[in-house]
Parts: C-alpha cells; sequence; structure tokens
C-alpha cells in the first residue's frame, strides 16, 4: 500500500503546484504555499516537480508506513521524526514497512513538505492532485487528512541513482523578520504618493489572520487617493490588495479568482516561499524590483533547480569499474607483507641477544 494516518496533524493535505486554466470558471488554482520547498522534496525522490506532495501545517501527522518507499521532508523544520529518531531534512531517506513517521514540534516556518518516490495514488481532478478545501476538490476526498486514511504509492522505490548525493543545504526560515521583493501595480496609480511610500517604508506584522487563502499585514495606514473599491478583476498568487481601511493582504494559494479590492503590488514567486512560512507575529518590509529582475531571480531558481537534477540523474559508477576498483584496492592490500630489514646483535645487562627486524612491504615477493 503506501501510507496510513493516525491523526492528521493540525490541517495535512495532498498538493501539487496547482490547478491552472480554471480561474475563469471560479475555480482557484491552489496547490503548494511553498513551491520551492514542495519542488526540492520531489527532486530529492526523483518525482517530477508537480508531483503530488503531503503538506503540513504547523503541526503535522502521525502516520505508519504500509510499504516500503524513499521520501525526502523539506521546508519548515516541524521535529520530523522517524520511529521516534530525528528524520534527515533535505535529504533522500529510506523507509520501511512499519517504520512510523511523526512530528515532535514548530521549531522554523509552518509548513513541511513531504515527497514520496513514485508518487502518491491520489486521482487527477482537472489537471492536478491538489486539495481544494473551500469546494472540496481534490487531493485526498477534497478534505484534509485525518485518522484512519491511507493513501497508497503509485510506484514505491527501494533505491535510487546517487544515493549519497541526494541530500543539500536546508533552507533557512528561523528569520522573523523578512524583505519582501515586489513588482509595483497594477492598481498603484490608485495611492497618493504618500500611500505608496509609507508601503515601501514602513514595517508590517502578519496577524492571526493568515491561511491557505491570503495573509493580512497590520502596520501604518497605506492613503488611497479615493477608497480601496474597483471594479472586480482578476487576482494573481502573491498580489497584495489594500482594501479601504489601508492594511495590506498578501493572496496566497488558495486566493479567490477575482476580487474588487485595489492591488499595489505583488510579491514576486520566489519569495512566496517566505510568505508561506512565516507565523502571526512575524515583520515583513516591502522593497520595489523591476520585472526583469523578478524574471532574472525566478530564472536563476529554474537553472538551480536543472543543475540538481542533471546531478542526481548522472548514471553512477558501472559496476564492472567500480568492481575492479574495489578489486585492484583488495589486491594492493594483499600484496603487502612482512619483509626483513635486518639482523643486528643487541646487548641487554651484559648479555648478547641476536634480533631480527621486519618492515611492512608492498609488491611482489
Amino acid at each position: 500500500m503506501g501510507i496510513k494516518f493516525l491523526n492528521g496533524g493540525f490541517l495535512t493535505t495532498i498538493q501539487d503546484m496547482g490547478r491552472t486554466g480554471y480561474q475563469e470558471s471560479g475555480m482557484s488554482v491552489s496547490g503548494v504555499m511553498d513551491q520551492r520547498s514542495a519542488a526540492l522534496a520531489n527532486i530529492l525522490v526523483g518525482n517530477d516537480e508537480n508531483e503530488g506532495v503531503m503538506e503540513v501545517t504547523l503541526m503535522g501527522p502521525m502516520a505508519e508506513f504500509t510499504a516500503d518507499n524513499i521520501i525526502a521532508v523539506t521546508g519548515a523544520n516541524l521535529g520530523a521524526k522517524l520511529n521516534g529518531k530525528e528524520l534527515p531534512m533535505y535529504q533522500a531517506v529510506q523507509v520501511h514497512k512499519g517504520d512510523s513517521l511523526s512530528f515532535a514540534g514548530m521549531f522554523s516556518g509552518s509548513r513541511a513538505y513531504v515527497a514520496f518516490a513514485g508518487g502518491l495514488d491520489i486521482p487527477v481532478i482537472m489537471g492536478s492532485k491538489s486539495t481544494n478545501l473551500k469546494s472540496r476538490v481534490g487531493g485526498y476526498e477534497g478534505r484534509k487528512l485525518g485518522a484512519g486514511d491511507e493513501i497508497a504509492f503509485t510506484a514505491p522505490k527501494t533505491t535510487l541513482p546517487n544515493m549519497h548525493l541526494r541530500k543539500i543545504k536546508p533552507d533557512d526560515f528561523t528569520a522573523t523578520e523578512q524583505v519582501l521583493r515586489v513588482v509595483m501595480g497594477p492598481q498603484d496609480d490608485y495611492f497618493t504618493e504618500k500611500g505608496l511610500d509609507t508601503f515601501l517604508s514602513a514595517t508590517y506584522a502578519f496577524t492571526n489572520e493568515s491561511d491557505r487563502m491570503g495573509c493580512r499585514c497590520e502596520g501604518e495606514v497605506i492613503e488611497h487617493k479615493n477608497g480601496g473599491d474597483i471594479i472586480t478583476d482578476g487576482i494573481a498568487f502573491g498580489a497584495i490588495q489594500v482594501p479601504s481601511h489601508g492594511q495590506p493582504i498578501i493572496m496566497m494559494a488558495d486566493h479567490q479568482t477575482t476580487g474588487g479590492y485595489t492591488k499595489i503590488a505583488s510579491v514576486i514567486s520566489v519569495d512566496l516561499p517566505k510568505v508561506a512560512q512565516s507565523r502571526p507575529g512575524y515583520k515583513v518590509k516591502f522593497r520595489k524590483v523591476s520585472i526583469e529582475e523578478a524574471q532574472e531571480l525566478y530564472i536563476a531558481q529554474v537553472e538551480e533547480f536543472k543543475a540538481l537534477k542533471e546531478k542526481l540523474s548522472k548514471a553512477p559508477e558501472p559496476a564492472a569499474e567500480r568492481d575492479a576498483v574495489i578489486q585492484a584496492a583488495v589486491a594492493h592490500e594483499a600484496s603487502k607483507y612482512w619483509g626483513s630489514a635486518g639482523t643486528y646483535k643487541v646487548r641487554i645487562d651484559g648479555e648478547e641477544f641476536i634480533v631480527e627486524l621486519q618492515e611492512e612491504r608492498t609488491g611482489l615477493r
């Protein structure tokens, strides 16, 4: 089978990179909140980056593996444990039938991601395995995971090429203050110069009203010219709405498809994981960048993922060549022997002894 849940934790769902192409019909994209962490988890276990993963929020689940496989845990450090012992993060780890997975606490960040080699046996609905909680579509019966739920593995693995290379340096989510780079618009002209200056200079704090739909921030009021209402238009992941009360709201994975509040800017894609991994009380400042800079940063991340995949997919050392190296090493060790280094006469307390000394040599006898 795969993995069986003893409890589902605070909020554990199945997500991939989202259900695209249906916003015109009112269907949110959904998908993982932290796309970088999810992609890295999948790459480490040899999956396509869009494969469904388990998104664990704040307090993780307890589960038991009912089949062997290889997993990787990335994102927030929520104290992942395998059979009660610390599970290495950002690393491919082999698990066996009967092993237990648990999470001990919240050490940094908010969301962890668990990828399973070969993928999860979850129905693809409208091109995605993602869970849309509001519409009860996708994932595991359109809902969060709970006690007794069991998900099968599609094509589990017991080994992967270059297993010793399948570990990378974990991303750091310990910072409680962040700078989010933003591209201004599309309604930045609805704000006064003072409002724009406030947005780009003030410090804001994430409030308790933050979830998969959006993250509310609290701080200095951002001044509009004539209020924050507009004719409803489309919304993107990372868009920053500012209603008439002047407080920014960052739209996240489950954002509505359209909205009637002014959008002063959008968080660039490579910085969205910082929002996804934040908690209430964390501080944030916004910094303006150009579209070109945002694109360059995105391309750099794509190239990073590409390089990692190429490194892990390289053909391992051929068995014959490896065996030859081992045999040569064994032969070298076997060729070592002790040879005579000379015979000496030694006098101790007036008594003479004949002593033959030997030394370790390598080569033909």
